[in-house]
This record gives C-alpha cells, sequence and structure tokens, in this order.
C-alpha cells in the first residue's frame, strides 16, 4: 500500500476507490456502466484483500438496495455509477434518507438525458441538489476538481455521512474519472462501531433498533421530517465549502465546479492578463450550496458569469445566493463537450463590456449549422 508521504499516478476512479477502502469502507455494490467501471473493477481487486465484500450486482436498482441493508447494519458501505444508473438507484437512495442511513454514493457523469453519450457531463446538477427522490430529503454532495479532491473528498464523505446520517454523493464527471494525476493518498483507519441505531442485534441489552422508512401516522412522519430538517440546516450552517481564486478584487467572478473550474481557472488567469480583473469562486460543496461566500462576492463584483456542462442548472443557485443582486451570464456546453479557456475568456470579456447573455454553442454540421 502506498504510504501518505508517497505520491502515486492514479486514474480518478481508482483514487477514489482507494480512498473509500482506507477509509474503512468494506462493502461495495454496483453495476458496469462507462465512464465509472474503473472504480468496480478496482475494488474487485482490493476488497477480498483487506477483508471486505465487492459484489456485482444484477442490477442498479439492487445494488442500491444491499448498500441499504449494508448501512442499516452499521457498515460503512458505498456504490458507484453513471448518470443513467444513479438514476435507477433514486428509488432505494430516497428510502435511505427517509431511514437516515449513511453511505456514499459515486456519480461519474456521462451525457444525457437517456443513454445520451460516455462523454463528461454536469447535467446531473438539479438531479444531485434536489434530493435524489421524493419527499423533503437532500444529500451532502462534494464536486472535486482534481483526482487528489476525489480521494480527499470521498474519505472524508464516509464520516460525514456517518456524522449527519444521511447518504453523501460525489459528483464527478468522465473526464476527472478517466484522467491521471499524481495524488498523495490518506492513511488508512478503521471504521467508527459505535452506531447505536444499528440493526446489529440487541442481545436483550436494548429495544430492537427498526430500519424503515414507512410512518402510517402523519403526526409521526410530519415530526421525522422536522427533526431532519434540523439536521440539514446543521449541515447548511457548517459544511459549506468553496475554493475562492483572485475574487478578492474581482469585478467579474466567474463560478464553476469540477472539470469545468479548471478550464475557468485558466480563463481567469488570461483574463487578468489582459487587465480584466475577474476571480473563479469554485464550488466544492454543491450542496449545501455556498450562498455565504457567493452574498459577500455580490457586494463587491459588477457580474457573474457560471460556466456548466449543461444547459444551465447552477445558475439557478448563483442567482438565488447573490438575490438577483447582479447580473450573472451563462456559457455551457453540454452533449459531452468540454468548454475551452478561450471560449470562456471570450464570455469574460463580453461581461466586461457590460453585454449579458445565456449561450450554449451548437455549430454542428449534422444540425445545420456552420
Amino acid at each position: 500500500m502506498v504510504q501518505n508521504k508517497d505520491k502515486v499516478l492514479m486514474k480518478g476512479n481508482e483514487a477514489l476507490a482507494e480512498s473509500a477502502v482506507r477509509a474503512g469502507c468494506r462493502f461495495f455494490f454496483g453495476y458496469p456502466i462507462t465512464p465509472q467501471t474503473e472504480v468496480s473493477a478496482y475494488l474487485s481487486k482490493t476488497m477480498p484483500k483487506v477483508g471486505g465484500l465487492f459484489l456485482q450486482a444484477e442490477s442498479e436498482v439492487a445494488a442500491i438496495n444491499m448498500v441499504y441493508g449494508a448501512a442499516s447494519a452499521g457498515a460503512r458501505v458505498m456504490t458507484s455509477s453513471s448518470s443513467p444508473g444513479i438514476s435507477l438507484k433514486s428509488e432505494g437512495i430516497s428510502y435511505m434518507c427517509g431511514a437516515d442511513m449513511p453511505c456514499v454514493i459515486i456519480n461519474v457523469m456521462r451525457g444525457g438525458p437517456g443513454l445520451g453519450g460516455i462523454q463528461p457531463s454536469q447535467a446531473d446538477y438539479y438531479q444531485a441538489t434536489r434530493g435524489l427522490g421524493h419527499g423533503d430529503a437532500f444529500l451532502i454532495v462534494y464536486a472535486p476538481s482534481t483526482v487528489q479532491e476525489m480521494a480527499d473528498y470521498v474519505y472524508a464523505a464516509f464520516d460525514k455521512a456517518d456524522e449527519y446520517r444521511t447518504p453523501v454523493l460525489i459528483l464527478s464527471d468522465g473526464m476527472l474519472g478517466q484522467m491521471m494525476e499524481p495524488v498523495v493518498l490518506p492513511e488508512p483507519k478503521d471504521a467508527p462501531t459505535d452506531k447505536p441505531w444499528a440493526t446489529t442485534g440487541t442481545k436483550m441489552a436494548r429495544k430492537h433498533n427498526v430500519t424503515n422508512s414507512l410512518y402510517l401516522d402523519p403526526q409521526e412522519l410530519e415530526d421525522t421530517i422536522v427533526e431532519r430538517q434540523e439536521r440539514y440546516n446543521k449541515v447548511k450552517e457548517n459544511e459549506q465549502r468553496y475554493d475562492a481564486y483572485l475574487t478578492e478584487d474581482a469585478d467579474i467572478v466567474v463560478v464553476a465546479y469540477g472539470a469545468t473550474a479548471r478550464v475557468a481557472r485558466n480563463a481567469v488567469n488570461a483574463a487578468r492578463a489582459k487587465g480584466i480583473k475577474a476571480g473563479l469562486l469554485r464550488p466544492i460543496t454543491l450542496w449545501p450550496f455556498p450562498e455565504k461566500i457567493l452574498t459577500e462576492l455580490a457586494e463587491t463584483a459588477s457580474s457573474f458569469l457560471c460556466v456548466e456542462m449543461s444547459m444551465g442548472q447552477m445558475i439557478d443557485d448563483v442567482r438565488l445566493s447573490i438575490h438577483d443582486s447582479k447580473p450573472v451570464n451563462f456559457f455551457g456546453h453540454t452533449g459531452g463537450i468540454i468548454p475551452t479557456p478561450d471560449e470562456v475568456l471570450a464570455c469574460i470579456e463580453k461581461s466586461a463590456a457590460g453585454e449579458t447573455f445565456n449561450v450554449v454553442p451548437y455549430k454542428s454540421k449534422m444540425k445545420g449549422g456552420e
């Protein structure tokens, strides 16, 4: 095993899989789908070596319900998939939210809707941040932008899942999952065993624990939802994470996450070289969204530019965070196309000129473009 002081060149998918093992995860249930299959392949070899269990389920639906079972017993457990597979898991995830079960879920996003394509996308933002299921429920959502962060936030996700008794989602994409970078892996640790709510058997020492999301008494259900909302409020207060780059004096604040933020950072540097005061605000938690810092930046910035690999989804949270006090422009690509630094720079220049716009390029010859 690679020790903490060493760096190793790893794919993003493999780094997050190794980090999960080091965080004490000993159960993985999944189903292969591009571009996340390396997670399953890596854990199929690694889990038996550490006394864990890897199981390729017969479907995504079966996999998430196996996760539910292992989480109910107090185990640290993980599943991974890509966009269409996460949609299939959504019912089971909703049940786990309703039963307050901790687990970690990986979504290596690809183009959609439907089967879409296998190239990178960020069009699952709404799905991830609006509860991923029915009812008043949310997930903590991390959006890493480097292979190092893939390892770091998977490692942290298990602790946060246990702390707040909630599923935690790592929202990656095909670019981050497949790219290779040097990474320092975290030290291995044991999973906590003190989970008094788990269905581990009583030996007559306490009342039976029942894992359930069904409440036939409306008042009991409301009381449970209100109590859970109090936990969500603590998450919102304590867990907003972001990276601010050159925002102290920025007139134009670019907001981007994940792989797109890497592109946006280069564009910000290019804008600065041209004398344009641009900065980058990179949300690391998509839920809770880092609204506090955006509210502060709105006091001094002239405008915001939201850049996404989608038709525009995070832009709604940016507008809400700044109370629509400043213009919020949008530039994006979809279908698996990654924005380029030059494209983002051009949009920064348009923002600096006072233009307002909402742009998704489409120049495909198949669609009749030039």
